[in-house]
């Protein structure tokens, strides 16, 4: 039954004529009805609907090529997998990699291919999260992909290049998806408000109330669509034509959050988060980060101040809390949220509590200070290259004194130039691991400098 689109409970494969808006109707969610149709209607993702872009290519130059799609939920994956289908006149088969085998995975490949025998009509072929299935399930879609007897269009929200096969990542063309801007979940929300597909304007949101939805979608347009629906829904029951914010918070069962990520607000919230960690008071930088994260911040900006304090304010204190802070952006870059919430708590709890430093942020801070000032000086000719020819003949490197030649792996000799020769840019607190350093350092400085 290829005319229309249907799914069985538990099924493990879903087929439709054309796409995912085959047989919408007026019950199906406000997400499903307002499914952009071609590409010019999908929000965001300009760099993949450029003019002369791969996807563009296609869907308009109806090519066959295999594609993986990489991003954040919400961000557009089953509809450009939709668009597609239905742009192509290609048959739409979705695999579900929660309840799909290998033996459902062979099927819908044999049932594609007997259709491009029997009727030359082409397959879409849908695997959504195909970084669940195994690798035996990925290599049962290989041989679909090399003979072109379907085309595979697989959707991921973690990186590809550890959760799918390198056969399967060489023979398909990977795009990266971003998440979603605040006015273009705006653009989805105010199109979904008019359109007859969605509410045709028979409610309207108040300025307050969209933003607050605007705030927690996150990025994501159909969790943005999803509370439209639950907000309207509320009003109509209670024979509003218009949702309030009241109404919305009640409808979405989350508070509003004041906080303007353009204005006072976001930079107000994040420098009281980032003094309460220099501050040591873990339970304050929490207090904030949960407001960052209710207001629909970024968690990459998030986790990027923290690398940032890292350094600035903690330093040799303790290394250990750069190493944090690197893995807990990398952790938000690939599990994204809500899940990442709990990387950034762990992260703010372990810069919070460790000792802190400022020494490595004045000793750059003294360093670049006399940089700017002009005190360059010549490099020390023992320190100058000596690897070409007549190098030594000028006085490059004669004098040179290897370190690891030298008793304690330290050489008396002089590094810096004349002009900054006394300047000790680096003093080290005796906080934490610093002051073992601290120690360390005193003693090297003055075998260097024969003090």
């Amino acid at each position: 039954m290829d005319d229309g689109l249907f799914e069985t409970p538990g099924a493990a494969v879903r087929t439709g004529g054309g796409s995912l808006n085959a047989n919408t109707h007026a019950s199906a969610p406000l997400a499903v009805r307002m499914r952009p149709r071609t590409l010019d209607e999908l929000v965001g993702q300009a760099q993949l609907r450029a003019p002369g872009s791969p996807l563009r290519r296609l869907v308009e130059g109806d090519q066959s090529m295999s594609l993986l799609l990489w991003g954040p939920p919400g961000t557009g994956k089953t509809t450009i997998a939709s668009i597609v289908s239905q742009q192509t006149d290609r048959r739409f088969v979705e695999v579900s990699a929660v309840s799909a085998g290998v033996k459902e995975v062979r099927a819908a490949i044999d049932a594609a291919r007997a259709e491009l025998v029997a009727t030359g009509r082409e397959t879409v072929l849908f695997v959504d999260e195909v970084h669940r299935f195994s690798k035996a399930q990925q290599d049962g879609l290989l041989p679909g992909v090399e003979n072109r007897w379907v085309t595979l269009i697989a959707a991921t929200t973690e990186n590809p290049f550890f959760s799918v096969i390198s056969p399967l990542l060489s023979r398909s063309l990977l795009l990266r998806l971003e998440s979603l801007t605040d006015d273009d979940v705006r653009a989805v929300l105010d199109q979904a408000l008019v359109d007859e597909r969605g509410l045709g304007g028979k409610v309207a949101v108040e300025e307050e109330a969209l933003e607050h939805l605007v705030r927690l979608a996150g990025g994501d347009a159909r969790r943005s669509l999803t509370y439209l629906e639950a907000a309207t829904g509320a009003a109509v029951s209670q024979g509003l034509d218009t949702v309030d914010l009241a109404t919305a918070e009640t409808a979405v069962d989350r508070a509003a959050v004041r906080y303007d990520r353009q204005g006072d607000q976001h930079y107000d919230v994040v420098s009281a988060f980032i003094k309460s960690v220099r501050g040591s008071d873990a339970d304050a930088a929490l207090h904030y980060l949960a407001r960052m994260m209710e207001a629909g911040e970024d968690p990459r900006f998030i986790a990027r101040r923290l690398m940032i304090l890292a350094s600035e304010d903690i330093g040799l204190a303790d290394s250990t809390a750069l190493q944090t802070a690197v893995a807990a952006a990398q952790t938000v870059q690939l599990i994204g949220m809500p899940e990442a919430q709990l990387t950034l708590a762990h992260a703010t709890i372990a810069l919070a509590v460790v000792p802190k430093s400022n020494a490595v942020t004045t000793a750059i801070g003294a360093a670049v200070a006399d940089v700017r000032a002009g005190k360059i000086g010549q490099v020390p000719p023992h320190l100058r290259d000596a690897h070409y020819a007549g190098a030594k003949k000028i006085g490059h490197g004669s004098t040179y004194k290897y370190s690891h030649d030298e008793p304690f792996g330290v050489a008396e000799q002089q590094y810096a130039p004349d002009v900054v020769l006394d300047r000790e840019y680096y003093q080290p607190t005796s906080l934490g691991a610093e002051a073992s350093i601290k120690e360390r350092w005193e003693r090297v400085r003055r075998i260097i400098r024969g003090s």
